[in-house]
């Protein structure tokens, strides 16, 4: 089922987005309203770090070094928004230039998907294999599309924020990729960062910022100033932070992968403990705890127009 509904995106992706992208590779997912907290920047500049890691790889060791991966953001930015349009603009850049590069091919493609709807969701979702919901602890009121993918066999890569507490608790932490600080490390980060602690942008993040800062990916103009920012103390959401956790989770997200028993059993356990999640269950607990009322019985309706609608007693019948 997973692979059929992968074909789909991948039709759907050439139709939409006019690009190729295999079949056969992690199909990862950040699909959410870009906003700074919710560090779609994070993922942009792992997907640099991949693609240089895969360029320092000597060709005949790639395969084997690296498994397959097709990272995809979409959303929307709110129309006065500049960070959130430039990292858009960002990430854009990074996918045509890893894009067209023959000599990675399908060992790593990047997608933006636009405009981002239900519509698209139903197709996307389904698909997609891993999914980051990677906000800074302590910033995401409750972010729960990230339900929606695991009930669809789909793994989640992610911080201890918003629902990924809850969903951490149904279905263990053990059968989701964890990492970051939390919400007390968040604090102490942003301390030592205000007091001029800047130890923590070390050589792989580094180098990632050269790259996107010397033109080696395009134009990246309208994010040179978050990307110059990001060294020197101007970084709010700890990307910096949590950069070096992120990529071992990443690592762990391609371990497990490979083995294919292990990555399928923990995204059935996803799907069999989702169910907590239900709009059934949440409803009626909503209408116990907080709304205080009670269900009302719905008459069977007849197969009578006329009374079927005087069925309801609060309805006028006619003299």
């Amino acid at each position: 089922m997973k692979r059929d509904n992968k074909i789909r995106l991948q039709q759907w992706i050439k139709t939409n987005c006019g690009i190729d992208v295999p079949v056969d590779a992690i199909y990862d997912v950040q699909i959410k309203r870009i906003h700074e907290y919710k560090r779609q920047l994070l993922n942009v500049l792992s997907l640099v770090h991949r693609y240089l890691s895969i360029k320092d790889t000597p060709a005949h060791e790639r395969a084997s070094k690296f498994v397959p991966r097709v990272v995809m953001i979409g959303g929307k930015a709110a129309p006065g928004y500049y960070n959130a349009k430039a990292i858009i603009k960002l990430f854009n850049s990074v996918c045509h230039t890893i894009n067209n590069d023959h000599e990675v091919g399908n060992l790593l493609k990047a997608v933006f998907l636009p405009n981002y709807n239900v519509s698209s969701a139903q197709i996307i979702i389904p698909a997609s294999e891993l999914s980051q919901h990677i906000s800074t602890a302590g910033t995401e009121a409750s972010g729960t599309s990230n339900m929606k993918f695991v009930m669809n066999g789909c793994l989640i890569i992610g911080t201890m924020d918003g629902a990924n507490v809850e969903i951490a608790q149904e279905i263990g932490k053990e059968n989701m990729f964890i990492f970051g600080k939390d919400v007390a490390g968040v604090g102490e980060a942003r301390k030592a960062m205000y007091e001029g602690n800047r130890d923590y942008v070390g050589g792989r993040l580094r180098r990632v910022l050269n790259a996107l800062l010397g033109g080696q990916f395009g134009d990246i103009n309208m994010a040179r100033g978050i990307l110059e920012g990001l060294p020197n103390g101007i970084d709010h959401y700890i990307v910096c932070h949590d950069f070096y956790s992120y990529l071992d989770a990443q690592e762990r997200v391609d371990a497990c992968y490979r083995d294919y028993r292990r990555w399928t059993k923990m995204a059935i356990i996803g799907v069999a403990k989702s169910g907590f999640f239900s709009s059934d269950r949440t409803i009626r607990q909503y209408a116990q705890e907080i709304w205080k009322v009670e269900p009302v019985s719905i008459p069977q309706p007849s197969s009578d127009s006329t009374k079927r609608v005087r069925s309801f007693a609060n309805l006028p019948t006619a003299e």
